[in-house]
């Protein structure tokens, strides 16, 4: 991709609340697809070769930074929040003297591609305007700024609440997205003249376009085509709405390695994932966090993956949940199975149906077909573990580990109260509670001795 000149700085406006959004945080902590808005937009400045980001913080100013002190961003505190003209004049002290073109961005329009961004730019210096202003048509301009031409030159950008009472100017289809490219040097000199508005007694960072053009500066637009991506997140139906457009672009991406979907429209995958060619994601498939996803692996229905690794030929049955955990080659978990944090399954394991596996290893070719627990275990190679074994990890207190050894046979509704140990090549009877050590090759049993009675048929009376 083309790259921006390095003696530009991005300032991005992110101090409002966003009323309209009806929550408690700050509208830019909201996120898209597991991660807050505004890092897309961050991706995609640094992709188009910004390095120098101002990001304009105010409400809750110290949550939004915490969530944003990673992405390789400055701050500056907006307080209090007086418009975007203020936010920039809050801004312009972090701005590098060096700084030739000073790029002004919305918090809340986080789909905003690297072409658009690069045209922005590229009109400006080909103009040398002192403003360079990104706009596009709209049927209906809703609550966005229109912009007023003048012998088809920007004359000025009237906001939606100061035209109220003009509705010549509130049926113009050219609306003001809130993207410009500013000469350094005027916005420096100009930025303090700024006064705010009659109406709403903000500072408005358009009113610079009547500056320019009383100095004879050129003010240039740029009506961009890509409409849908350049509109601001206002409410929850926006940002669903933004949430599904960078699904789909994800998913294409995905589709264009060779992944196949069953329904592209109903997999939501995370930007942080990969997936190998060949596997096959079914519908409702939500893979988040930094999951890797080898080749030739099958996804079915309804399953879930969070930060975990699984390996070439993995198959997931449907329902089950997979989070930070290991699958290596050949595994098959499902349906319905839970593994849990640390997690770890070697080559050829087998957890079936309601198996839950949290903070274990099972070695290559372990069995678990169903209704069973392993927590805290070492489970060795060959080994097979009958339905309804649980590992008793927890003594109200503390954990403790249960350790099996290869080739061993677990019968069914068995209880291992850890710590303990069961040799190689051992055998536990069904129905056991194992206490103690069993030895290798030994057989531990544990349960009372059956005893067999005279049955008494309902509805009979004694004699």
């Amino acid at each position: 991709m083309e790259t921006l000149a390095n003696n530009l700085t991005a300032v991005i406006l992110a101090a409002g609340q966003g009323t309209r959004m009806k929550s408690k945080k700050p509208k830019v902590l909201h996120e898209i697809l597991g991660r807050p808005m505004l890092a897309y937009l961050i991706d995609t400045l640094k992709s188009a070769g910004v390095d120098d980001i101002v990001l304009v913080v105010g409400h809750q100013a110290e949550r939004v930074q915490e969530a944003y002190r990673d992405y390789g961003v400055r701050f500056v505190v907006q307080e209090p929040q007086l418009g975007t003209g203020h936010a920039v004049q809050v801004a312009m002290p972090a701005v590098p003297p060096a700084a030739g073109t000073v790029m002004v961005l919305c918090g809340d329009a986080p789909l905003i591609s690297g072409d658009s961004i690069l045209a922005l730019q590229r009109l400006h210096k080909s103009t040398g305007a002192a403003i360079t202003i990104q706009t596009i048509e709209l049927a209906d301009g809703a609550h966005y700024g229109r912009v007023v031409r003048e012998a088809g030159q920007v004359k000025a950008i009237v906001q939606c609440k100061d035209a109220k009472d003009c509705p010549e100017i509130l049926a113009i289809g050219e609306i003001n997205t809130g993207a410009y490219c500013f000469d350094a040097a005027f916005l420096k000199e100009n930025l303090s003249r700024l006064a705010p508005s009659p109406v709403t007694r903000e500072i408005y960072l358009t009113d610079l376009i009547q500056m320019a053009r009383e100095q004879g500066r050129a003010v240039a637009p740029l009506v961009d085509p890509d409409r849908d991506n350049l509109l601001g997140i206002n409410s929850r139906a926006e940002l669903a709405a933004a949430t599904q457009t960078i699904k789909r672009a994800i998913n294409a991406r995905h589709l264009d390695r060779g992944v196949t979907f069953i329904d592209p429209e109903s997999a939501y995958i995370e930007s942080g994932v990969t997936i190998g060619q060949d596997t096959t994601i079914y519908p409702n498939v939500y893979l988040q966090g930094q999951t890797v996803i080898g080749e030739d692996c099958v996804i079915e229905a309804s399953v879930k993956i969070v930060d975990s690794t699984l390996e070439n030929n993995v198959y997931v049955k449907m329902g089950s949940v997979i989070t930070q955990s290991r699958l290596a080659a050949g595994v098959d978990i499902g349906p319905c199975a839970h593994l849990r944090p640390g997690a770890d399954l070697r080559q050829r394991v087998h957890v079936g149906n309601f198996v839950e596996v949290k903070k274990s290893v099972l070695h290559e070719g372990v069995k678990a077909g169903h209704l069973t627990y392993l927590g805290d275990a070492e489970v060795g190679a060959g080994t097979n573990v009958g339905a309804g074994t649980i590992t008793c990890n927890y003594d109200g207190e503390q954990k403790h580990r249960t350790i099996i050894g290869e080739k061993v046979f677990i019968g069914s509704n068995t209880a291992l109260v850890a710590p303990v140990t069961v040799g190689a090549g051992a055998y536990v009877g069904a129905g056991s509670t194992i206490t103690k050590e069993v030895p290798p090759g030994k057989l531990g049993i544990s349960r009372a001795r059956q005893v067999n009675k005279e049955r008494r048929l309902i509805g009979t009376k004694k004699k």
